[in-house]
């Protein structure tokens, strides 16, 4: 009965053993697989170019006079000319507001003297938003022939832009993805995966053309306008994991 109870307790020992070297041998493999693992990160960045879809004119009605009511009254009369000239050539799909309005005294500045009101301007802008890009000048033309006498600024912009975001995005994404292939191959490994990816946001800046550009000597309108093309950018953090090759 003794010599069964002491053969029962060795084989209790001898497996508490084996699971304890088990333990430990799992453990060190673990580690070693670990240490031939290690983390990159790199980014991408890519820019497109894409035609501009619609364009942003902000026009202008610039009045005078001795009273602010002489100023307003006058402003109220070519702010309706122009607007409707307005609508007239950039068609019904285009967007036609007041974009702001002011009404300010006209002072006349003397030394040691308080400023004298002399006057009063009013200012009502127009803004008007189309997508028909080639009836830009002839819209400039109507506005100038109904009244409009500041033209405040041009630009175009891309309201479509999705087609044009992707391709970017797709770009500067295999631009991250090469970087970590070429750093993996110049220490020896390869990338096994992908642990994260960070889309770090896209710019699409509107195209302000300026009064060089736009009064270009063209004969096909009376106001040519040169549109050109909108730079689209990207940028993309990835962080991959390089697995090195045993030495």
């Amino acid at each position: 009965m003794k010599r069964l109870l002491a053969t029962t307790q060795l084989i209790t020992l001898l497996l508490a053993a084996a699971a304890v070297l088990h333990a430990q041998e799992t453990r060190v493999t673990t580690t070693d697989s670990s240490k031939r693992q290690t983390r990159i990160t790199v980014g991408g960045d890519a820019i497109v170019q894409a035609q501009p879809d619609t364009a942003i004119l902000t026009i202008a009605v610039v009045t005078q006079g001795k009273r602010a009511i002489d100023a307003q009254q006058e402003n109220a009369t070519k702010t309706d000319a122009v607007v409707r000239a307005l609508k007239a050539a950039a068609g019904a799909n285009a967007e036609v507001k007041t974009s702001g309005y002011s009404l300010q005294p006209m002072r006349v500045y003397r030394e040691n003297q308080p400023p004298t009101i002399t006057g009063y301007e009013a200012r009502n802008t127009v803004t008007v938003t189309m997508s028909e890009l080639p009836k830009l000048g002839n819209v400039i033309d109507a506005a100038g022939q109904a009244g409009a006498n500041d033209i405040a600024g041009i630009s175009f912009t891309l309201r479509q832009d999705r087609p044009a975001r992707d391709r970017a995005l797709q770009e500067a994404t295999q631009e991250a993805l090469s970087k970590a292939r070429v750093i993996a191959q110049t220490l020896g490994g390869r990338v096994v995966m992908i642990a994260e990816v960070i889309e770090e946001g896209f710019q699409r800046p509107p195209q302000p053309v300026y009064q060089a550009e736009a009064f270009m000597a063209k004969r096909d309108t009376a106001t040519p306008i040169e549109i050109g093309s909108l730079d689209i950018s990207s940028r993309v953090q990835l962080v991959a994991i390089v697995e090195m090759n045993h030495q």
